[in-house]
């Protein structure tokens, strides 16, 4: 069991860091996102995260969402999310293609990262 959970830990982490269209540093890695790169969600989706391989500083981390260079809106992370958790919620978003972009300093004070995390909304979401 644990071997088959790292193994899908393992492939996931590949995934999201092959299709995520952004800046990754070996200093940090995205693991997870909702929405996952490149997903179509729904309109009602609200919930946003990222989860990272190491603790980040909830305070100074920023995701926003972006229609191409335009922000759309910027969502403040719950502080009492997970360590390694950047989570946020959002308003309903109108049809159209979109970016999730993060930004985060490790505990550890190190230099800030970022990356982006394209998604759509679209009336039929896939599944």
């Amino acid at each position: 069991m644990m071997h088959r959970r790292t193994v899908t830990v393992g492939m996931l982490a590949a995934v999201v860091g092959v299709s995520s269209a952004g800046a990754q540093s070996p200093d940090i890695n995205v693991l997870e996102s909702a929405p996952a790169a490149h997903a179509h969600i729904g309109r009602r989706s609200s919930a946003f995260f990222v989860r990272f391989d190491r603790p980040v500083d909830h305070r100074k981390s920023t995701l926003v969402i972006k229609q191409g260079d335009k922000v759309i809106e910027r969502l403040h992370p719950r502080l009492e999310s997970a360590p390694e958790v950047l989570f946020a919620e959002a308003p309903t978003l109108p049809v159209g293609n979109y970016t999730l972009h993060w930004a985060v300093i490790t505990l550890q004070g190190e230099k800030a990262i970022s990356g982006d995390i394209p998604f759509q909304v679209s009336d039929q979401p896939t599944k």
